[in-house]
């Protein structure tokens, strides 16, 4: 599989597309300035209030919702987290106060809140779920620093290997390779990345792990007032931490600073990989050139189409999304049974690629086209679940109820992306909207492939606006001349002043418009 990494730097923003053989997979937005609240960041916080029969906690992270604690997300070490913060000043030695802390007193399973928080106090905290709606970020005390091979956890004592690693020697040899160089009262999960690296390499990204923890202590000591401590890579390095792989073909970045730093970062997690970076020169936009904003929106509009001339209903409430395949105006000649397998499994690659894309989270319920026999239904479902594999967030997927329903929750730890794609009509002087005009050349050739394939049309008059008449028709492989090649008909294109800018009508020979 190719995969390219597309950048987009602008004033306020960081846009990042995730290509799959030139198909848009993923679309991250990053914030230039101001607050924002992201998955990773750890703060010293303050606990606000307590909620006894949530057996809960409200923390000030400085956010204008408090973030929210449960009991059970304290983590096992808290008391060790909690010591160290209370007790940690300017005057003593950091690093043998750290190491001398007792990380042996673990904290019970079924204890109550109340025991361990007292409003004022302070904590350390790190976010695990961003705010959401009328939601404040959701929190955990159990600290932990992601790597590119390892992920680092302060006040534990484990080195646990990623069951994602079959071979038992290679697993031995990396738990005893950590364990030599892992300070007192570190604990480390290895990842499958790990698989095959040189000491030198984990030990320098140990090193690099435990001076970002390292790092803040001089912010605890210094101040118990509300503050970040430290930040979770940009979503950028993020992504390439996680993603990259020998399967990255090119990563393409429209500024110097960010391609510079992308360099750095490959530079020090995949040395033989640093020459996929590259700063693009382009006088057109990064996104039109590598056309991600046509599948932005080609792909989150309500409606969404698929081959042949199905298509996707997806909306989204507070507590579910909700997806509606239709067969729209696919031919029907064949055994109906099969029609819709196959328009059911068409479906589902694109309701697994939506799911990415968009980020939904929570629950997704999906109503697939009727189907009788169970074979269709079981293979549906398997088919559903080998294309969603590729997802990182955790889900679960359950078979088709009796109705055609298919249920997903997915881990939900950020809002879903929502891009608005419908424009202002010009037509109308804005008191209306149109789909995006950027896609109208497709939406006309998916009606011209319906008449010549199902109602076996070969001569047509296509009456539009001058304007769009003008661009169908321009030079000499014209959009025109290569439809009447690639579907053996032919097409005159008449512009029409009666004819709004995209207002389209496809007439017959005898100027008889088609229904």
């Amino acid at each position: 599989m190719e995969r390219d990494l597309i950048i987009d730097v602008k004033q306020t923003e960081i846009s990042i597309a995730l290509m799959e053989n030139h198909r848009l997979m993923e679309l991250n937005k990053e914030a230039h300035g101001g607050k924002s609240y992201n998955v990773g960041d750890v703060y010293l916080g303050k606990v606000k209030k307590l909620l006894p029969a949530l057996n809960a906690a409200f923390v000030d992270i400085g956010d204008e919702k408090d973030a929210f604690l449960h009991y059970l997300d304290l983590g096992f070490n808290f008391k060790a987290f909690d010591y160290f913060t209370r007790q940690i000043n300017l005057n003593k030695n950091f690093k043998s106060f750290y190491s001398g802390v007792r990380i042996d007193e673990i904290l019970e399973k079924e204890g109550k809140i109340e025991r361990f928080l007292s409003p004022g106090q302070p904590i350390v905290v790190q976010i695990v779920k961003e705010p959401i709606s009328t939601k404040g970020s959701r929190l955990t005390a159990e600290i932990s620093i992601a790597g590119r091979n390892m992920v680092l956890l302060p006040f534990a004592d484990k080195v646990s290997v990623s069951l994602k690693i079959k071979s038992k020697e290679e697993k031995r040899r990396l738990e005893r390779l950590v364990y030599s160089i892992l300070p007192r009262n570190y604990g480390v999960i290895i990842r499958t990345a790990a698989e095959g690296k040189k000491a030198a390499v984990l030990d320098a990204e140990l090193r690099s792990l435990i001076k970002k923890w390292e790092d803040s202590w001089p912010k605890i000591a210094r101040s118990k007032s509300t503050q970040l401590l430290f930040t979770e890579n940009s979503r950028t390095t993020t992504i390439l931490r996680d993603l990259l792989n020998d399967t990255f073909s090119n990563i393409y970045v429209n500024d110097e600073a960010i391609y510079d730093e992308v360099c750095e970062y490959v530079a020090l997690i995949a040395p033989e990989q640093e020459k996929i970076v590259k700063l693009y020169k382009g006088t057109e936009p990064i996104f039109d050139y590598f056309e991600v904003t046509r599948q932005i929106k080609a792909s989150f509009g309500k409606i969404v189409s698929l081959r042949q001339g199905a298509y996707l209903i997806i909306e989204h409430t507070e507590a579910l999304h909700v997806i509606d395949v239709n067969s729209g105006i696919r031919t029907k000649n064949r055994e109906q049974e099969n029609n819709s397998f196959d328009v059911n499994i068409n479906a589902a690659d694109e309701i697994a690629r939506q799911i990415r894309l968009r980020d939904m989270g929570g629950i997704v319920v999906i109503d697939f086209i009727d189907m009788e026999t169970n074979e269709h239904r079981n293979l549906l479902y398997k088919h559903m679940t080998e294309v969603m594999s590729s997802d990182r967030a955790k889900h679960t997927i359950l078979p088709l109820t009796r109705f055609g329903l298919m249920q997903i929750t997915r881990q939900r730890v950020r809002p879903t992306k929502e891009i608005e794609t419908a424009e202002v009509c010009p037509a109308c002087s804005g008191t209306g909207k149109i789909g995006p005009t950027l896609l109208i050349d497709e939406t006309l050739e998916r009606e011209l492939a319906f008449y010549v394939k199902e109602k076996k049309i070969k001569e047509f008059i296509l009456r539009t606006s001058p304007i769009l008449a003008a661009y169908l028709t321009k030079g000499l492989l014209s959009i025109r001349y290569k439809w009447s090649r690639k579907y053996g008909c032919t097409i005159k294109v008449v512009g029409d002043t009666d004819y709004s800018i995209i207002k389209t009508g496809w007439f017959d020979r005898k100027g008889d418009p088609l229904d």
